[in-house]
């Protein structure tokens, strides 16, 4: 497998500083945000790059000897945010990304299948957890379709441009596991929307992401390396804990779009972003990795890093260990 970091937690510094972070690591790969929820940091002229050969061979050049290349691009949001400040923005952020992908040489996009309202002319997003009465099941319909008229526009960009894009199974999305992305594809008559595997939104979930790499096959187009523990709390509260503490706009906050802004985390939480190993030991990261080599020996697996308990390098440099040991181990039982 090829082994690589998700930039955003290297965003306090440069992009050749954080290739160096990385190429101490042991790993060859930086995932580089390319919009959506989070700005496109290590990518400055973005613009010109798209217009500019030479904006792009001298962007490309920074990672000429460094042993680690570009694994892709990242624009995790909500393209269909009914807010259409917030929808649109991250969709146009989609068509860019892909268009940068191409011009980098790059066949890989990840982001979110997005969230709509449930009816037309809702001004917020509404998630159906669990549909056991008709009108939920008529609101998911209504947002399927209105995903599905997404992203085959999408499907048709990214097929003109060699590149597959790669959703994340992430609640709070119209597809949050196999069987919603399945239907997802199906309506819209997709070939070239896949799945981004991460294991930490299935953990939660109580799925087992091996099971899923199996089950998904060849939807599987990239993956994330990032843990979950469930703590003792959840036997209280149960993974569907909502206990989020609006913050005010006084208090450091991340801005998702618009006047929308992530909340602060659940002191008592039922479960938490961990590193790697802090919620499944290297046996189980060794299995995920032969899942994946199973569907494709050459995909990208980018370490996550979202451990608020360790520091940004430190976070890495535990992740980074116990997911070479596990492709170390993955290979060596491939061999016997």
């Amino acid at each position: 497998m090829r082994l690589g970091v998700y930039n955003a937690i290297l965003h306090d510094r440069s992009l050749p500083e954080a290739i160096k972070v990385i190429a101490d690591l042991g790993l060859t790969g930086i995932e580089l945000n390319s919009g959506g929820f989070l700005p496109a940091t290590h990518i400055p002229n973005f613009d010109e790059i798209l217009e500019s050969d030479e904006a792009r061979d001298a962007f490309l050049a920074q990672f000429e000897g460094t042993g680690v290349s570009i694994a892709g691009l990242n624009c995790n949001g909500n393209p269909l945010h009914p807010d259409r400040a917030i929808g649109e923005k991250h969709a146009e952020d989609i068509r860019r990304s892909i268009r940068l992908a191409a011009r980098l040489g790059q066949d890989r996009v990840v982001t979110m299948s997005g969230l709509p309202g449930g009816e037309p002319g809702a001004s917020t997003v509404n998630w159906v957890v669990n549909a056991w009465n008709s009108a939920a099941l008529d609101v998911i319909d209504y947002q399927l379709d209105v995903a599905a008229k997404f992203w085959a526009e999408i499907d048709e960009l990214a097929r003109e441009h060699g590149v597959k894009v790669a959703l994340e199974l992430h609640p709070q999305n119209v597809a949050f596991n196999p069987a919603n992305f399945r239907e997802l594809i199906e309506r819209a008559g997709t070939t070239n929307i896949g799945v981004e595997l991460d294991a930490s939104h299935l953990f939660w979930q109580q799925m087992d992401p091996v099971a899923v790499v199996r089950d998904l096959g060849k939807w599987v187009f990239h993956a994330a390396a990032k843990d979950v523990r469930v703590n003792p709390a959840a036997a209280i509260y149960g993974v569907l804990d909502n206990q989020f503490r609006k913050l005010s706009a006084d208090e450091p906050r991340t801005n998702l779009g618009g006047d929308e802004w992530a909340n602060e985390w659940p002191k008592n939480s039922a479960w938490d972003f961990v590193a790697l190993g802090r919620g499944h030991d290297t046996e189980f990261w060794t299995e995920f990795l032969r899942a994946l080599h199973e569907v494709d020996p050459e995909m990208w697996v980018n370490i996550e890093h979202e451990d608020t308990s360790l520091g940004r390098i430190e976070g890495l440099e535990v992740a980074a260990k116990v997911l070479t040991d596990a492709d170390a181990d993955a290979a060596l039982k491939a061999s016997l």
